[in-house]
């Protein structure tokens, strides 16, 4: 495994506009090579408006638009890409909020379509029903870039401990997690979630968010962040649009887990977390 992993976090608006959305993160990503990173993170649905109802207007096939940019756009510079997430729209019709991972050479590593959507209604505040137009996806996914096991969450997957210590198990270095956490639920909960899955599963979260566009009817929470293994935030961004940036020394992992032995400790003769699907590749042109 390679110990250092130079990455970028784009933190760009979103609005209406498919074309200007990818416009946009094109000239981030441009900016973003302007160092010399390994990895680029885009944040969820970064081509298209965060509203349930109008994800169905902005869905789109694999292949399709958004991901022949994204490959292309890795290939044509030589940096891998994790597509934040888009709509993605299956052969049978249903509908996914599904991340997409290109490497240098523009081939794809992976997708990771959102296992737990988020609906919720906390009156007064939010009310938010992604099961409204979206299915849920049924992988853990885990992918590998230049020895580096990566496991890829969405937003919300973030809040299930479970999924987290699954991927942790199965090798993760790093967790990256695509999100669009909104002005209520980002102030109470965004810092802390990312913070408690890098201490809890001893390894480095990188989180990605929209800024926050105050034109919009959903106001994401921006503050996209880089945590280490020991719950330090090395890099963070505020609300407004910007990349930030960190280089990851995966010693860092060794260390903890060498002077805070957690994976020694746990008792599995009194628990156990069974997962079959950690890392399953699917067939990506089907379903």
């Amino acid at each position: 495994m390679n110990n250092k992993l130079s990455i970028a976090l784009c933190q760009m608006m979103t609005g209406p506009s498919k074309t200007e959305n990818l416009a946009r993160a094109d000239k981030m990503i441009e900016q973003a090579c302007q160092r010399d990173v390994d990895l680029i993170i885009l944040p969820e649905v970064f081509n298209s408006p965060y509203q349930a109802d109008l994800f169905p207007a902005y869905a789109e096939p694999y292949p399709g638009p958004t991901t022949e940019f994204l490959s292309r756009t890795a290939r044509e510079k030589g940096v891998a890409i994790v597509g934040g997430s888009i709509i993605e729209q299956s052969a049978q019709g249903k509908l996914y909020n599904s991340s997409f991972v290109f490497d240098e050479h523009g081939n794809l590593l992976g997708r990771h379509r959102k296992i737990h959507l988020f609906d919720v209604d906390m009156p007064g505040r939010i009310t938010f029903k992604e099961s409204d137009t979206l299915s849920p996806g049924n992988n853990i996914t885990l992918f590998e870039f230049h020895g580096i096991r990566i496991g890829l969450l969405i937003c919300y997957d973030i809040r299930f401990p479970e999924v987290s210590r699954a991927l942790a198990l199965a090798g993760a270095d790093l967790l990256i997690v695509p999100a669009a956490f909104n002005h209520t639920s980002g102030p109470l909960f965004w810092e802390l979630m990312m913070r408690s899955r890098a201490v809890d599963q001893q390894l480095y979260v990188a989180a990605a968010a929209p800024a926050t566009n105050q034109d919009a009817l959903y106001h994401a929470w921006g503050n996209s962040l880089i945590v280490d293994p020991w719950g330090r935030i090395i890099a963070r961004a505020d609300d407004r649009e910007q990349i930030v940036f960190a280089e990851l020394d995966f010693s860092v992992n060794e260390e903890i887990r060498r002077e805070i032995p957690l994976y020694k400790h746990r008792r599995t003769d009194l628990y156990e977390l069974k997962s079959q699907s950690v890392g399953k590749i699917e067939n990506i042109q089907e379903d």
